[in-house]
């Protein structure tokens, strides 16, 4: 056995104690966040996209208004 081996199973069991072997992932809650969606291309947007972004994105994307694309309810501060 290699010193290798030794500092690979003390990583294992150190892991095994405290409980952070595993990686925490975010990226299912930002999936899950995803509740805005574009009426025109159905782009989805963060529920915490801001009006001044969505409004871009309808002008520059689609060269309509806000309301042609979007909720009106989308993008207000809850």
């Amino acid at each position: 056995m290699g010193n290798g081996n030794r500092a690979q199973q003390k990583r294992e069991r150190n892991a095994a104690k405290s409980g952070t072997g595993v990686a925490k992932s975010q990226l299912k809650s930002n999936v899950a966040a995803l509740t805005i969606k574009c009426k025109t291309c159905f782009q989805s947007f963060q529920s915490t996209t801001n009006r001044n972004m969505l409004t871009e994105h309808a002008t520059n994307k689609h060269s309509k208004a806000f309301t042609d694309c979007f909720d009106p309810e989308d993008g207000i501060a809850r």
